[in-house]
């Protein structure tokens, strides 16, 4: 990671979307705490962001976020808003040669953030130095009962697809299904599916069928590639009684199954949805795009 041209960059995207006397505070705040001011410096400027930048949404092109995976691979910050940059660029202003003192004031800053800073933290993880140490701090963050801190951990963020071992990642998964948000936006979704994962995706679904509530559709899209037995069984249920979006996931998620009885379910049960997943006219993007982008 090239962490100096992450701070150009979003010192170039504040510099369009804050007025001059912010970005002159700004600037010097990171200056003091970069030349070792006292910690109260640092804590009092993260917190002060809010009073000198407004939480206007970044306006990035994309040209601009092809340099933010340049400077970082991963790094998208789509949503980001002029505030939580200005709290980013004080965070990685911070000097970090001492591990334990900087683990220290980080974990310091952390525990007292409110909802927003706490967003803003999050979304950082994957621009700070020392990323192995900060695992508990984004499992932390997975249980949290704010939704936006949840999804700052796992929307759109590479940290979790780098350092979550496979009991952590599933858990965030699930945790995301429970509070229904997206799944499309984790990073590396399909390459870090797991039969384990679609297990617990499964029992989730028998869950709600049980309650007589509706299963989100975008869940089969991790049960279809280990889909077996009883999990062909669902689909098929889904595929005769869903509504339409929920029929296009079970035919996406039974196309990816290794399974010889799926392919025969989908030629019986929805011949037209498999002609469409086999031209590519129905993918999961195509999923995405139409059905899930208006929940996101």
């Amino acid at each position: 990671m090239d962490r100096s041209r992450v701070k150009e960059l979003l010192s170039e995207w504040l510099g369009r979307a804050a007025d001059d006397d912010g970005l002159d505070w700004l600037h010097e705040q990171r200056e003091q705490i970069a030349t070792g001011a006292p910690r109260r410096t640092f804590y009092t400027s993260f917190s002060a962001v809010t009073r000198y930048i407004d939480k206007d949404d970044l306006e990035l092109s994309g040209e601009d976020l092809d340099a933010a995976d340049e400077a970082r691979a991963g790094w998208h910050p789509v949503g980001w808003s002029a505030d939580q940059a200005g709290r980013t660029l004080i965070v990685l202003s911070l000097p970090h040669e001492d591990k334990d003192e900087y683990l220290h004031v980080l974990d310091r800053v952390f525990a007292h953030a409110d909802v927003g800073e706490s967003v803003a933290l999050y979304q950082a993880l994957p621009l700070l130095p020392y990323p192995e140490a900060h695992r508990d701090r984004a499992a932390e963050g997975v249980r949290s009962n704010m939704t936006s801190v949840l999804e700052a951990v796992a929307h759109r963020n590479p940290y979790p697809a780098e350092h979550f071992d496979e009991g952590a990642w599933n858990q965030m998964v699930l945790k995301l299904v429970f509070e229904g948000s997206p799944l499309y936006p984790i990073q590396q979704l399909d390459e870090r599916a797991n039969p384990t994962l679609a297990r617990m995706l499964v029992d989730y679904a028998h869950e709600r069928w049980a309650a007589d509530r509706s299963v989100p559709p975008e869940l089969w899209r991790l049960v279809g590639p280990f889909a077996q037995d009883g999990a062909l069984d669902d689909l098929e249920r889904v595929l005769r009684d869903g509504t339409e979006a929920e029929r296009e996931a079970a035919a996406l998620a039974l196309s990816a199954s290794p399974a010889a009885r799926a392919d025969t379910l989908l030629q019986n049960e929805a011949p037209n949805l498999k002609q469409e997943v086999e031209s590519g006219s129905l993918t999961w993007d195509d999923f995405q795009e139409q059905r899930l982008k208006s929940v996101a």
